[in-house]
């Protein structure tokens, strides 16, 4: 596999390789996209995402709603991460001196990021947060992440990640080492920075999972390449002890517990009224709304926008074709949405507007009218 990837390799013994292919992101991104991992662009060269729109960028605008990662836009970095392809050969084709980032979380991986700083030790009780170093412990040579996580590793019997040969590892610019790992199905880790407050594995060690990204091997910055190292280029399951710790030092966020009730009682009433409880109308849109309200057992991932956007399409067509007043369209999806999405009311009424707007084009024929 080494050999087919040029623009990502170091050699087996170390020595760099850099032919003229190296850092090529249209490459990377297809490279990273066709194993399932959602890319997004980086600022031309730098490790940070490229910048918003202007839009963007105004004060207390979020992510919540924003129409511009739908639209072919790379706004709020790693959120925009996509795998399609046309989109990749319009950012990277039209842009070539981006880098690219990999959404963790979407991508299903965990990556260990191991710094090599030079900074002063911290109290031995910071070294590996939850784990106490008697005093009678030399630490004496112990300087960074590399030593932090072997420490942590040799506690437990097992492979430091940074030895882990059988899993990706890419060098980076700094000195550090990115450990990539697939993380079990099921399993949605957060991500974590050293060891301030908050989760921590150990000092000098990041985690990167959901809620962040990764630089793609390949990635060239102004300060080097992102190198992989050795002949593997698949990350491999992620070790059991380490997903223990990950789990002990809080990665792992409790599970929601899902609402009893599927649908709220409000909107299934409101719709099952405006089709008398037989009609194919209220049959229709029951079910779809049954589908938004779902999706509050699945925080994300479960495609609720499109879910919302079908069933107010479906909705205005309704509307238009005289089966349902538009007051109650309205009223229903919008509680439903909030059921799934609660607090999310600027994100779910643009979709509620668009999907209605929309579908009062067309009006819904019915086989049958109640």
């Amino acid at each position: 596999m080494a050999s087919e990837l040029p623009f990502l390799c170091s050699d087996s013994r170390g020595s760099d390789v850099r032919p003229s292919s190296v850092g090529r992101p249209l490459a990377v991104a297809r490279w990273c996209a066709g194993r399932g991992w959602p890319v997004h662009p980086l600022a031309p060269g730098r490790k940070t995402p490229a910048g918003n729109c202007a839009s963007c960028r105004e004060e207390g605008h979020t992510h919540v709603g924003c129409g511009c990662p739908a639209a072919g836009r790379w706004c709020h970095g790693f959120r925009a991460a996509t795998l399609d392809v046309t989109r990749i050969e319009q950012w990277w084709g039209n842009h070539p001196g981006l880098g690219v980032g990999v959404a963790c979380g979407p991508a299903g991986l965990v990556i260990i990021d191991i710094d090599a700083h030079d900074t002063q030790l911290p109290d031995r009780d910071r070294l590996l947060p939850g784990i106490r170093i008697p005093v009678g412990v030399d630490l004496t040579g112990l300087a960074n992440g590399f030593h932090t996580i072997a420490l942590l590793a040799a506690l437990r019997g097992a492979t430091s990640p940074a030895d882990d040969e059988t899993t990706l590892r890419v060098r980076t610019p700094s000195g550090g080492l990115h450990v990539w790992y697939r993380a079990q199905r099921g399993h949605t880790w957060q991500c974590s920075t050293g060891s301030g407050g908050g989760r921590a594995l150990a000092w000098q060690v990041d985690v990167r999972a959901g809620g962040g990204y990764i630089v793609a091997p390949g990635t060239v910055t102004e300060a080097g390449v992102y190198e992989a190292v050795g002949p593997v280029r698949e990350p491999a399951p992620l070790p059991v002890w380490l997903a223990r710790e990950l789990k002990r030092t809080g990665h792992l966020p409790r599970p929601r517990v899902p609402a009893s009730r599927p649908v709220p009682p409000r909107a299934r009433l409101a719709v099952l009224a405006a089709g008398g409880g037989r009609g194919a109308a209220g049959r229709a849109l029951a079910a779809l709304l049954a589908d938004v309200a779902g999706c509050v057992a699945v925080p994300e991932g479960a495609a609720f926008s499109e879910k919302l956007n079908r069933a107010a399409y479906t909705a205005g067509g309704l509307v238009a074709a005289g089966h349902l007043a538009q007051e109650e369209a309205e009223r229903v999806l919008t509680e439903a949405a909030e059921h799934a999405r609660p607090g999310q009311e600027r994100r779910y009424a643009a979709i509620i507007r668009g999907g209605l707007d929309a579908g009062r084009l067309r009006p819904l024929a019915l086989g049958e009218r109640t």
